[in-house]
């Protein structure tokens, strides 16, 4: 009596911890050394009518949790279909409920834990229903510390390499445009000296042509000048009479 009662005593306080269902985290195993990865899961369920069917699956804090449901068919009497699903947190927290031939649910896992999902049939209570069920957790955002810092260290080094070739190639640019513009200067000067040179030409042919000019017309009036003048001495004018003309 004695031995079934320190068997029944054992059995009471070490059977559950050694036999029952582990619902968290061993306590020395840390948050970042469980398996991280993307987990997806496809297949359908049938339900009865009035009947529920729970599903649980495993999330961590931070990551993403997706759910997708769709009713394929519904046989019986007064089938609808609708379907009532509700999603719940490890702690029991209602996240969101969907009542609805097809849906889906995203949110952010607050908690790490196994994530409830049920699907209830109570819209029918004589008909059966099949629904497809696409649900899991991508994890987009988590990274290894380590990795996390030379990712960082690596953005770092680009952006600064960026940042560098940025510089480098405004300054090519700058280069080349100084170059330019300094090429640019240099031909309007030189078509500036070259419109003032042309100026000035046509300013001393100008002065040349009018001094010229003068000089030639005052030549040329004094030249007929004396020549009316020489031929004027030519003629003798002398007083005559009628019967006498003059000669030369």
């Amino acid at each position: 009596m004695c031995r079934k009662l320190c068997f029944y005593l054992v059995f009471l306080f070490f059977g559950p911890v050694y036999c029952g269902p582990q619902t968290s985290p061993h306590a020395n195993i840390t948050d970042q050394e469980l398996l991280w990865g993307a987990d997806q899961y496809d297949f359908s369920v049938v339900l009865p009518a009035a009947g529920t069917e729970c599903i649980w699956h495993f999330a961590h804090h931070g990551e993403r949790f997706y759910l997708n449901f769709m009713v394929q068919w519904v046989t019986g009497v007064g089938h609808d279909r609708h379907l009532s699903v509700t999603v719940n947190t490890p702690s029991g927290l209602l996240v969101s409920s969907v009542d609805d031939a097809k849906g889906q649910i995203n949110f952010d896992a607050k908690e790490t834990g196994f994530y409830q999902m049920c699907f209830s049939n109570f819209h029918n209570r004589f008909s059966t229903m099949q629904v497809f069920l696409s649900f899991g957790v991508y994890y987009d955002t988590y990274q290894d510390p380590s990795k996390r810092k030379e990712e960082e260290k690596k953005k770092k080094e680009e952006i600064h390499k960026d940042l560098n070739n940025t510089l480098n190639i405004i300054e090519g640019s700058m280069h080349k445009v100084e170059n330019y513009v300094f090429h640019m200067f240099r031909y309007y000067s030189f078509g500036r000296m070259k419109k003032s040179a042309d100026f000035f030409l046509l300013l001393s042919n100008s002065q040349y042509i009018t001094w010229w000019s003068t000089a030639l017309s005052l030549l040329i009036v004094t030249c007929g000048y004396l020549q009316l003048l020489f031929l004027k001495s030519l003629f003798v004018n002398k007083t005559s009479t009628e019967d006498e003309r003059p000669r030369c």
